[in-house]
């Protein structure tokens, strides 16, 4: 039978598409411009790959701080559009005024608002599915949202890649190629974005509690003393924590990575190109098989795929090599990110997805904390690139075994006694 998405869940998908092309420029032409301005500063190809895992770093600690605490503002009725719409323009904002730094400094500085504002912004928006769809749709329509999201973010970033690589072929400058690339990734971003914000409702929420006056530390450690009462999600989050930052550290520092290694800047950029395309059908068929296998299952086999990837960086020294690894993160990435965000919001309260959600992100799309500092620590203490990439491989070990724990452990004694209660208010499919 085919599965048909319902209007909203259209529009839900459509952010993924618009916010995707800033996490493609995070991946692609941010790290190679830092790099071009790191190198009139003089700075070493082992130091620039470091900075750029330590800014990266940087940002995840701010989403850690703040993202359980807007995640819990925004369970309360009406707030999650508003706290949702803020993070979006500064975040839209900082990616349009990085085109205007030309000290790497302060280039790094905007880009830890700009990344650490898109990832607050995710926070919320992962938060909404249990808004939008039911249960028993969840695994497709998230596997849906992260399939067009690759293949839709393609358009700017060729758009981007051209102007980068022919920018003296129409006579400008390669600050004025970037500041017009940036721009255009904002406008996208925008713009697509606009459809959910004039349709989207929030059908779950809760009395607003009295968190104003707690910093975020002081919030994220009384939600992560609550969520021992719930041991399937804590378990989960722990594997989560370990599988997913080496993710997004080999999302956010590929282009870091091949470029530290010497290859040719043309090449990895349409690499980084292909592994786009290839997730696109990927995502959807892991979202298809689904009906049939578990998300659990499925997730399993990501991250034994990516371990796998791990190991295969340590070798990696030649073009042709990147371009495999270009296709095989292809295969797994949309997966294992779609399978991860259903499975979660499957076993949390929809009532306090903002609060879950907050905790998820930080682990999650707020980029990769223990990663980056793992591959940046040992690239600088080895000399070698090659080996920082491969102790990656640690993270998915200990993210495969801490998640089969999960997955065998029960759910809370509150979700045993009230299933599928939280997904039956109205207002879905609007």
């Amino acid at each position: 039978m085919k599965f048909k998405l319902k209007p909203i869940e259209k529009k839900w998908i459509l952010y993924d598409i618009g916010n995707s092309a800033f996490a493609l420029l995070i991946s692609t032409i941010i790290p190679i411009y830092f790099n071009y301005l790191a190198g009139d500063a003089g700075i070493s190809e082992v130091n620039y790959l470091a900075y750029w895992g330590y800014a990266t770093s940087a940002a995840t600690v701010i989403v850690a701080m703040l993202g359980p605490l807007l995640g819990t503002v925004s369970d309360a009725a009406g707030r999650k559009k508003k706290i949702f719409m803020i993070a979006l323009l500064a975040g839209a904002l900082g990616c349009v005024f990085l085109g205007f730094m030309q000290s790497w400094i302060w280039f790094l500085l905007l880009f830890v608002f700009a990344k650490s504002a898109y990832s607050l912004s995710l926070v919320i928006y992962d938060s909404m599915l249990t808004d939008i769809t039911s249960e028993e749709r969840m695994d497709e329509v998230s596997a849906q949202g992260y399939a067009w999201g690759y293949i839709g973010s393609c358009v700017p970033f060729i758009c981007s890649l051209l102007l980068v690589l022919f920018y003296d072929k129409v006579g400008i400058s390669m600050q004025t190629a970037m500041g017009i690339s940036f721009f255009l990734v904002a406008v996208w971003w925008i713009a697509l974005t606009v459809p959910l914000l004039k349709s989207y409702r929030q059908t779950h929420s809760r009395k607003p509690a009295v968190h104003a006056g707690q910093s975020g530390a002081q919030r994220l450690g009384q939600i992560v003393s609550e969520l021992r009462k719930d041991k399937k999600v804590l378990f989960f989050l722990a594997a989560f924590f370990f599988y997913i930052d080496g993710v997004y550290t080999i999302i956010d520092m590929a282009t870091a990575y091949g470029t530290a290694l010497g290859l040719d800047t043309t090449g990895l950029l349409l690499a980084l190109l292909l592994t786009q395309i290839v997730a696109f059908p990927a995502a959807l068929l892991f979202g298809r098989i689904s009906r049939k296998v578990s998300a659990s299952r499925l997730i399993l086999v990501c991250i034994s795929a990516y371990f796998l990837i791990a190991l295969y960086g340590i070798g990696l020294h030649r073009q042709y090599q990147f371009w495999i690894l270009a296709v095989c993160v292809g295969c797994f990435q949309g997966a294992v990110q779609s399978m991860s965000r259903s499975y979660y919001a499957k076993i949390i309260p929809a009532e306090k997805s903002g609060e879950y959600f907050g905790i998820y992100d930080i682990c999650g799309k707020g980029a990769s904390f223990m990663g980056t500092i793992l591959v940046s620590a040992v690239s600088q203490i080895t000399g070698s690139v090659n080996l920082g990439v491969g102790a990656l491989s640690v993270m998915f070990l200990a993210g495969f075994f801490l998640f089969l724990k999960a997955d065998k452990t029960e759910k809370s004694e509150e979700e045993q006694e009230n299933p599928g209660v939280l997904f039956q208010q109205p207002g879905l499919g609007q």
